[in-house]
């Protein structure tokens, strides 16, 4: 099945299956990609919250006008912080930031649990290599890819430029081929293999 690409004014469909790769500044505007993409087509989505805690993603979502009923949340930095954690049906959590497989159960959890049109936003995979590290990333990526084929869905993996040398970055481009590059100025280039 495809699924409309709608962000900064590009108007095009991926296919089920496809992983995109934001690149983008540490500070760059990625709430908005990423809402944009979270909200256009799609009956439920997956943010995997390795950066923020699941009560900053309820916000993000809220200011943005994203269909929160729509959401699940995996947050992964709460225990981090030393913050309560209540599950819910849409809120889940893992052990510690650094639990690359948990965070891959989830994500197949969430896939098999829904049917429809899916999305996966992995805010970020920055986070997951700071927190683990880049090769156990990597491999975490290639899983969540591998999941998106095998349900049908979409995903969008945030990385960031200023963090990374530039051979891990080429490895995620090579990993994804298709990649949102956002600039400073917030203008987003996509490039779709």
């Amino acid at each position: 099945m495809d699924y409309t690409l709608a962000i900064d004014g590009v108007d095009t469909t991926i296919p089920g299956g496809t992983g995109l790769l934001l690149l983008h500044p540490s500070i760059g505007e990625t709430d908005r990609i990423d809402t944009d993409f979270l909200k256009t087509d799609t009956d439920n989505f997956l943010v995997v919250s390795t950066r923020t805690t699941a009560r900053e993603v309820e916000q993000k979502l809220e200011h943005y006008d994203v269909d929160e009923s729509r959401a699940d949340i995996l947050d992964t930095i709460s225990v981090e912080r030393g913050y309560s954690r209540r599950s819910s049906d849409h809120l889940h959590y893992v052990a510690a930031p650094d639990d690359l497989d948990g965070i891959v159960a989830q994500v197949e959890s969430f896939l098999a649990g829904h049917e429809g049109k899916r999305r996966v936003s992995v805010d970020s995979l920055t986070e997951m290599a700071y927190y683990a590290d880049v090769d156990g990333t990597y491999d975490a990526a290639e899983a969540i890819l591998a999941l998106l084929d095998e349900h049908d869905a979409v995903g969008l993996f945030h990385l960031s430029k200023e963090v990374h040398d530039d051979e891990t970055i080429q490895r995620f481009r090579d990993l994804f081929g298709n990649v949102i590059d956002l600039d400073e100025d917030g203008e987003a280039t996509v490039d779709l293999v």
